[in-house]
């Protein structure tokens, strides 16, 4: 991979900076501990989307026929860094931006993407991902929810579950059963739901965080339009197939080192044998273990990156990302809670908390990427078999 940016690369970063620091005012305050969950300051992520979208830095790498800026691969490197740069986040508000308008472009009709990626891209309309159902979450391809042909409608009867957002969202895209008699990776529709309509209930999910981002939903005699089908009827597997592609490529390799670089702050504040944390050579160890482990994340997503800018098909780095940085997180936030002591037993936003409680909220969030987009047993599995050649356990 070549490490230097274009000058067209530089023009991008020097715009880009000039503007989030004309404009970094309107952005929350800080990164949200509850983000992942679709809570927290939702409508200040709202705002900052909105404002973002004002300036043209909303999907900078969707296609300009469709509202981006046709950024390259590079250049959305370049936008993540700027960002972290100035401590400011990419605001999170739904599915729409990374899942759903790709797979707009590739699979919707004109009608779809006109109605639809405007208003993604403004922040008006929020989309949740209706995939997962009890008894169909590793199995997908098991699922039962059934969308029935009536006249110019679909009827869908069915449950999701684990649906993000789906407290705040307007529009469901939802894997349904339109052939039940068919082989069960076949016989499934990809459709477009208006969360509003009839027949919808959103039920949230309590973590142990105390969040409500994860919900389950309810279909009962729900009429969709036939017009709101994505690709062809009985073919939604493969549509589904693409949804998951933009999930795998929408990582940040470098956030890793964030977190590392919070957990020495944290360590040069906490009191420890008369002096702090950071004096003990073990405290400082163990951060340096974190921070190489967070370096080579970091270069193997450039690994992947080099794949994707030489047009290549994915490889191994997505399984072994999702492993070792699932995991790395997990390590900090058991280590922080070793510095925190008696601390770490204060909940997220507790009287005299401290960090207002955001490593106790990281260390009972942090087991939840390990599960899900795949277990890290899974990982594990995928790694071993699909690219060591082991044989299967």
């Amino acid at each position: 991979m070549d490490f230097n940016y274009s000058a067209e690369d530089e023009a991008f970063r020097a715009e880009l900076r000039a503007w989030l620091e004309a404009n970094r005012r309107f952005a929350p305050r800080s990164a949200n501990i509850m983000a992942n969950e679709g809570e927290g300051d939702w409508e200040a992520r709202v705002r900052w989307h909105k404002k973002l979208n004002e300036g043209g830095w909303v999907a900078v790498n969707w296609p300009k026929q469709y509202g981006g800026r046709g950024a390259t691969v590079m250049q959305r490197l370049i936008f993540r860094q700027e960002l972290s740069r100035l401590g400011l986040m990419e605001p999170f508000i739904g599915m729409g931006i990374s899942l759903l308008g790709p797979t707009l472009m590739h699979w919707g009709t004109e009608d779809q993407k006109r109605r639809h990626l405007p208003e993604i891209l403004k922040g008006n309309e929020i989309w949740c991902q209706g995939y997962s159902e009890p008894g169909s979450g590793s199995d997908l391809a098991s699922l039962q929810t059934r969308a029935v042909d009536d006249g110019d409608d679909f009827v869908v009867n069915g449950q999701k579950v684990w649906t993000s957002m789906a407290q705040h969202a307007d529009w469901i895209f939802l894997l349904t059963r339109t052939d039940p008699a068919a082989p069960k990776h076949k016989g499934i529709s990809y459709l477009l739901v208006d969360m509003h309509s009839p027949g919808i209930t959103v039920r949230p999910l309590v973590q142990i965080t105390g969040g409500k981002g994860f919900n389950e939903v309810f279909f009962e005699d729900v009429r969709v339009p036939k017009k709101n089908i994505v690709g062809e009827r009985n073919n939604g597997w493969q549509v589904a197939m693409t949804t998951l592609m933009f999930e795998r490529g929408s990582g940040n390799s470098e956030s890793a080192m964030d977190e590392v670089y919070e957990l020495v702050e944290l360590a040069k504040r906490l009191p420890r044998n008369g002096g702090i944390a950071w004096d003990d050579a073990s405290v400082r160890q163990k951060v340096a273990e974190f921070a190489a482990d967070a370096t080579a994340l970091k270069y193997t997503g450039y690994r992947q990156l080099t794949r994707e800018l030489k047009g290549m098909p994915p490889g191994p780095e997505g399984s072994m990302m999702k492993l070792c940085s699932t995991e790395l997180g997990l390590r900090i936030a058991l280590f922080a809670m070793e510095l925190l002591g008696p601390y770490s037993q204060l909940d997220l936003d507790a009287p005299f908390a401290i960090d207002a409680g955001k490593w106790s909220f990281r260390m009972l969030s942090a087991r939840g990427p390990t599960i899900y987009a795949g277990t890290n047993q899974i990982q594990h599995n995928i790694i071993g078999e699909r690219v060591l050649g082991l044989p299967k356990g």
